[in-house]
């Protein structure tokens, strides 16, 4: 199974995994963020598809689920009831509502309508954000 890897050593702020991810899903809002940690690093926000997920645990309907072939945390709005359980369960505060569509979760979904992986990870010029195995 891959997913994004971060080496926060080569990150520089420059917010391009952001914006990448904002034109992949012509969104206004990103599902990623960059902060800074405390001691005045960069350190890049993203879903990380956890193991035993807390926003899968809590979701009443079952509209946040782990997709068993691919091991990915997945959002279906069709059976989401708007609780945002799963906004307040999530330890890394990654999910937030949409701010335009307020009856969705905004979360990554590694750009599977792309076809060849997450844009952040093309996009990034440092290379601080890869694809790796699990």
């Amino acid at each position: 199974m891959k997913r994004i890897k971060i080496d926060r050593s080569k990150c520089v702020g420059c917010l391009t995994c952001v914006t990448a991810c904002m034109v992949s899903n012509d969104s206004l809002d990103p599902r990623n963020r960059i902060v800074i940690d405390s001691e005045n690093k960069y350190a890049p926000i993203f879903c990380r598809h956890c193991e035993e997920p807390e926003c899968v645990f809590t979701c009443m309907t079952g509209a946040m689920h782990k997709n068993p072939e691919t091991g990915l945390v997945e959002y279906d709005k069709e059976q989401c009831a708007s609780c945002y359980m799963c906004i307040m369960a999530c330890p890394y505060g990654v999910l937030k509502s949409d701010s335009l569509k307020q009856q969705e979760i905004m979360k990554c979904n590694m750009c599977a309508h792309r076809g060849d992986g997450p844009m952040c990870v093309d996009k990034c010029p440092m290379q601080a954000i890869t694809l790796g195995e699990v």
